[in-house]
């Protein structure tokens, strides 16, 4: 069975800084592409940053450019998001997905989605 939980939100005062793991189980890891994506309530999902599979390459949209920072380590089937400098609206629930295409935004080409972490920027 194809997992991928992520933790690490929280509440946090604008200019702190979280971790957001992103765990994942059930698929050949190395394979895939590792997204980030984010909703806003009210808002539709927005991708945020994408690491490659076997290489860690990483893309970034340009709200979070300079800011956040996507790693892998494959030995432990993980993703992280380092998030610094958070602003208020950086406020969402934050999804990690699987997909074999990289660098790309669209919702649809990622296979496998997790379930989804708050994220709230408030002072």
């Amino acid at each position: 069975e194809v997992q991928l939980q992520a933790f690490g939100g929280g509440l946090v005062q604008p200019g702190g800084s979280l971790r957001l793991s992103c765990v994942t189980s059930g698929f050949t890891f190395d394979d895939y592409a590792i997204a980030w994506f984010r909703q806003a309530p009210g808002k539709e999902r927005e991708w945020v940053s994408c690491i490659g599979g076997s290489y860690d390459r990483t893309w970034y949209a340009d709200s979070v450019k300079g800011r956040f920072t996507a790693s892998r380590v494959n030995a432990k089937n993980t993703v992280y998001l380092q998030m610094n400098s958070l602003k208020p609206e950086d406020t969402a629930v934050y999804y990690c997905a699987a997909g074999r295409i990289p660098q790309t935004t669209v919702v649809d080409h990622y296979d496998h989605w997790g379930q989804g972490t708050e994220v709230t920027v408030s002072s």
